[in-house]
């Protein structure tokens, strides 16, 4: 089992009763922008500017800087990402600005450098999940095949989303085809007609062809599943190699387990058998119940203690917005507690303040 993920459009709106709520609170000030609405909040609750105070300069990252950071990453993927809002919501929850936006994408949409520079202005790198799917959740979408990528046949659309990153100017985390090891989406190499060894091909096109046009600031995230939710399937003849990634992420997320390194190291194990790349959490989060705020606790002992993983992306979703569970750590107030005592105890990413 996984947590459901929502496919949705790259453009994004904030809710028109959270809207109104945060204005009556008089916490908010919006200004037209096209059709959707620019929210700037204000943090009463800290002296530190939030992550969308009115005149904070944010500097710019190279991509070395962001491939080789000087502390941990602390991340967040929120239903709205990355929109000021919720970023600003995951200030307050945990006291920290998080340093990674995490977002999803559908196949054919062209890439959003609105998002990608919303993320920017908020300190944050923004990582975007590259789904090659249509508008539903069928496991089996065979218009989408690998076969179909590897052969050319989305060549076109691959190239513009390449020079529209390019474009940008800016590093982009990009993680194409998550989860490949589990069997719940289009572009595992049991569904969709594919075959052993298409992802592999699959990826690897991807990749030539954003080095042919000249988009290297990418940061290429290969990203399976924590091998408890795909038992039986080997991660290295599923690993493009060295030459093609960046980082290695992991999904991984308690499910009534009591401690998060029972979820992760035995994936991480294995993937030490053939690379030593750094290694992101990519999607992390426990399920609500007793066990949580001791899993919280672990994950953040886990972080500490495991030499080469560069941080965590924590999926801060309800069921209502896409979680098999509601993951987010602000709902139980023991679980929030150790989820910011576990920041505390990182040597995290500083914010980039200008």
């Amino acid at each position: 089992m996984k947590p459901l993920t929502v496919w949705r459009t790259s453009r994004r709106r904030v809710r028109a009763g959270v809207l109104t709520g945060l204005l009556l609170l008089g916490l908010v000030s919006c200004s037209s922008g096209g059709d959707e609405a620019v929210v700037q909040v204000w943090d009463r609750s800290s002296s530190s500017p939030s992550p969308s105070a009115p005149g904070t300069e944010i500097k710019a990252e190279s991509k070395e800087t962001y491939l080789h950071p000087d502390g941990q990453y602390f991340g967040v993927s929120t239903f709205h990402a990355p929109a000021r809002a919720t970023t600003a919501a995951a200030y307050r929850a945990s006291g920290r600005h998080p340093r990674i936006l995490s977002y999803y994408q559908g196949w054919k949409q062209s890439f959003s450098a609105s998002d990608a520079e919303l993320s920017y202005k908020q300190g944050a790198l923004p990582l975007l999940t590259w789904e090659p799917r249509g508008a539903n959740l069928a496991r089996d979408q065979p218009q989408y095949s690998l076969k179909r990528i590897t052969s050319g046949y989305y060549d076109s659309y691959i190239i513009e989303f390449a020079r529209d990153v390019k474009a940008t100017g800016r590093p982009l985390a990009l993680r194409f085809a998550h989860e490949m090891n589990g069997d719940w989406y289009p572009w595992s190499e049991v569904n969709s007609g594919n075959s052993p060894g298409d992802y592999v091909k699959a990826y690897r096109h991807i990749h030539d062809l954003f080095q042919a046009v000249g988009a290297t600031d990418v940061i290429w995230i290969w990203s399976p599943n924590a091998l408890r939710g795909a038992k039986g399937v080997a991660l290295k003849p599923l690993y493009p190699g060295d030459g093609y990634v960046d980082w290695v992420g992991i999904d991984g997320y308690g499910f009534g387990e009591t401690t998060a390194t029972e979820v992760l190291q035995p994936t991480l194990d294995e993937v030490r058998q053939f690379s030593d790349k750094p290694v992101l959490l990519t999607e992390t989060g426990s399920s609500p119940g007793s066990q949580q705020p001791g899993w919280t606790a672990d994950l953040f002992r886990w972080l500490k203690a495991t030499p080469n993983v560069i941080g965590f992306v924590w999926f801060q979703h309800s069921v209502d917005e896409g979680g098999q569970y509601d993951y987010r750590f602000d709902i139980n107030p023991t679980t929030k507690a150790a989820f910011r005592h576990g920041l505390d105890s990182l040597h995290l990413r500083s914010w980039p303040l200008a």
